[in-house]
């Protein structure tokens, strides 16, 4: 039997258990009847027929309540449903039918709400499991023909057609496929993925039919690992579960205690009935288990998969979390940080020699000089007699010069400006990318995997969610690493580990406190597996590590880890304050029943009560929390969208600003006024008209979201002071016109306004990034740039 059968079976068991429910259903049916009958009896005056209704409610209530509790004592427990038992025969042998008829709907009425709020709770979790696709079309050449996923090969070439769910990872061989991802990271808008993308398996063709190229069997794609995850969610009772299992457990005793008391003092056995009736644990048995599932389905929402409830009740308890840097807290990829070109040339001719070479390089930096000529639209040439030395680069011939792109040996007769390059890799921590024409330094690309633009707004929600302690594990160099941890402002960092130094690393910071792991690379595995909590970034990460894994995010968002934690916290906490404060109720219920102030039939009433006001409490686990990230208006994330693309096309502004300030410093001749003048031209034509739009288009679309204008006040001040400097680098220009070039009394203060437009433009958008753009429900696209 294949995996798919397997876990359809597994389906229709969970199917017989909490959707049916013909026991439960039945008996409440009974039971209101018989209260019914019984009180339209007691209306018309005939009491000895009321209490025949009622006492035959009661009877149909004792047979299921006895089933249910030798069901228990099969599997060696003691059911807290005896409870009930005692009360509806007490109410029968004390002539209390009334109050017997009352706990028999208390009891189906109880079972009845437990069936459905489990339901509704785990319904984003069935539904998860049930939309796993069992068939796919293969295209060969005699035609198109369906077979079952498991069949599938890597290699073979699929088709997808309209509304169907891709049943294997691939890659698109069609010119676009419009997807429907929903199911994988939550966000309600469509995607589109190019000729050549990758597409993960359970994600829905929302568009025209598509052909994939297969990647991965079924097994190992992506869809049936989050099912393997999902099957298991909720297999584990959450420990705040058990803990209410073991309170209900020694409420029987007490329970029986206080009703012999009351029983003996007072004289009077109806007095042990309403303690009876009003002692059903209700509200232990339904709260907890409702607002963990609750919590489970919540997060599945949100493309977070939980291993079960235990894992969850546990992120609520968590104080110390543990990350990796590359790929959890950076984007995992390397973006280009700046292009500097060497005196008299410029850095959109630097960028488009080295990107023309790098087309034919695998190379993941040679990757990210490409994908920027690209997102810059520069117009590549096709180079010729390619070669590429590992570890050294890549060359070829363009437009009849050679040109190489990689590293360059080390010499002490370097140009000032290539030692100007190196100082500034070393402070920023990035890898340099040299560019040689004809054998001659002709320029250098600096990158380095940048942050990600959600990283810091979710380490502040991790310390408001009651994280105390933040600490980045990393086998990276310690430059780098140290670099990350002081803009995401972490408590502690260790770089250079390896793989048993990140699991040491983890179990002494478990000592201490309930720890969590997150990472994505194969060697984060086992320290995700020492911790106390795993947490896998599934959507690109490698299959060891979720596996390993309580906790995977589907989607490429670290944000989703805030989301994560906040569901736990709020689902504990909601769990606990329904299991204690009902049965609180429950407790003084007992008091007053044993004081004589509460009669069999009204503490019924009471204790259904109590157990319907927990259920529906523990249900606000399902609620989304309002709190935790603003929610965009669809205008807001089309604009978001919009300026954040702007962002990446500006990159050459900001360049040509830095560029014209280094021409200033080292040489303030003719070349250095035309690189002014460039600089200039670049601000005025495309970067200012970006930042008046995004003043009266962007930040009033924001304002509702952030709590109102204020919200966007200094980025407003420092749209006003890029104003400033460019109208100051323009009366620079005047006046170097009139004196026929750059005068001595102008280079300090030029200098100034170049390198310090440059600056707050950085920080400026990087500031939008994090803030603003980092709200958007699909994450824009080139969003973790090298600034």
């Amino acid at each position: 039997m294949d995996r798919i059968t397997v876990l359809a079976a597994r389906l229709r068991r969970l199917t017989l258990k909490t959707v049916c429910a013909p026991a439960e259903s039945m008996l409440l049916a009974v039971t209101a009847v018989a209260l019914s009958a019984g009180g339209v009896a007691w209306i018309v005056d005939t009491g000895p027929l009321a209490d025949l209704f009622w006492g035959l409610g009661t009877l149909a209530a004792v047979v299921p309540a006895v089933g249910w509790v030798l069901a228990s004592l099969r599997h060696g427990e003691v059911g807290v449903d005896m409870v009930a038992v005692l009360a509806l025969g007490g109410t029968l042998a004390v002539q209390e039918y009334l109050a017997g008829a009352l706990i028999a709907l208390m009891l189906a009425t109880g079972r009845t709400l437990e069936t459905a709020a489990r339901r509704r709770a785990s319904h984003d979790l069935r539904h998860l499991l049930e939309r796993a696709p069992r068939s796919a079309r293969l295209s060969t050449a005699t035609g198109v023909r369906v077979v079952p996923s498991a069949e599938v090969r890597v290699g073979d070439l699929l088709v997808v057609g309209p509304g169907e769910v891709v049943p294997v990872d691939g890659r698109v061989e069609s010119i676009i496929a419009v997807l429907d991802e929903s199911a994988l990271t939550g966000e309600p808008l469509q995607t589109e993925r190019a000729h050549g993308e990758a597409v993960r398996s359970g994600v829905v063709n929302a568009g025209a039919a598509f052909e994939l190229r297969a990647t991965a069997a079924e097994r190992d794609s992506t869809y049936a690992g989050i099912v393997r995850l999902a099957r298991e969610a909720g297999a584990e009772s959450a420990p705040v579960v058990r803990l209410a299992d073991r309170y209900a457990a020694w409420l029987l005793p007490l329970t029986l205690v206080t009703a012999g008391l009351a029983w003996l003092v007072s004289g009077s056995a109806v007095r042990a009935v309403a303690v009876l009736v009003v002692a059903t644990p209700c509200p232990l048995l339904l709260a907890a288990p409702v607002a963990i599932v609750s919590g489970l389905s919540r997060a599945s929402r949100l493309g977070v998969v939980v291993r079960g409830g235990g894992a969850l009740e546990n992120l609520g308890r968590a104080r110390t979390l543990v990350l990796d840097k590359t790929g959890t807290l950076t984007a995992g990829r390397p973006r280009v940080l700046d292009v500097i070109a060497a005196p008299g040339g410029t850095p959109a001719e630097v960028l488009r020699l080295a990107a023309s070479v790098d087309q034919y390089s695998p190379h993941v930096l040679a990757q990210a000089i490409v994908d920027t000529a690209h997102r810059r639209d520069v117009a590549l040439s096709v180079p010729s007699a390619v070669s590429e030395e590992p570890g050294r680069g890549a060359s070829g011939t363009v437009d009849g010069r050679r040109v190489s792109v990689g590293r360059v040996a080390a010499s002490d007769t370097r140009p000032s400006w290539a030692r100007a390059v190196d100082n500034r890799a070393l402070l920023d921590g990035a890898a340099v990318a040299w560019l040689t024409v004809d054998g001659q330094p002709a320029g250098a690309v600096l990158l380095r995997d940048p942050v990600r633009p959600d990283a810091p707004r979710t380490l502040r929600r991790l310390r408001a969610t009651g994280i105390e302690r933040l600490l980045m594990l990393t086998g990276d160099r310690a430059e780098p690493a140290h670099e990350v941890a002081a803009v995401l402002g972490l408590d502690d960092v260790r770089a250079e580990l390896g793989p048993a130094d990140k699991v040491a690393a983890v179990r002494a910071e478990r000592a201490r406190a309930v720890t969590v792991m997150v990472g994505e690379g194969v060697n984060d595995a086992p320290a995700l597996a020492a911790a106390d909590i795993g947490v896998a970034m599934g959507a690109r990460g490698a299959t060891a590590s979720s596996e390993a894994a309580d906790i995977v995010l589907t989607t490429d968002r670290v944000d989703r880890l805030a989301d994560a934690v906040s569901i736990a916290v709020r689902a504990r906490r909601i769990a606990v304050q329904s299991a204690f404060g009902g049965m609180l109720m429950s407790l003084a219920a007992m008091t007053a029943a044993a004081f004589g102030l509460l009669l069999p039939a009204a503490g019924a009433l009471l204790q259904e009560a109590i157990d319907v006001a927990v259920i529906l409490n523990a249900l606000r686990a399902l609620r989304v929390d309002q709190a935790a990230r603003p929610a965009l208006a669809p205008v807001a994330e089309a604009l978001v969208q919009r300026f954040a693309a702007e962002h990446d096309d500006l990159q050459d502004v900001l360049e040509a600003v830095r560029g014209a300030a280094d021409r200033v410093s080292d040489s303030p001749g003719p070349q250095a006024l035309a690189a002014v003048e460039e600089a200039h031209r670049l601000l005025a034509e495309r970067l200012l008209p970006h930042e008046s739009a995004e003043e009266h288009e962007l930040y009033p679309a924001l304002a509702p979201a952030l709590g109102g204008p204020e919200a966007t006040a200094t980025m407003s001040r420092a749209h006003t002071e890029i104003a400033r400097l460019s109208r100051r680098i323009a009366t620079h220009l005047d006046l170097s016109h009139g004196e026929g070039g750059l005068a001595p009394g102008q280079l300090d203060d030029l200098r100034s306004c170049l390198y310090g437009l440059n600056t707050v433009l950085r920080l400026h958008f990087t500031q939008e990034e994090e803030n603003y753009f980092s709200l958007a429900n699909t994450p824009p696209a080139g969003g973790c740039r090298g600034s």
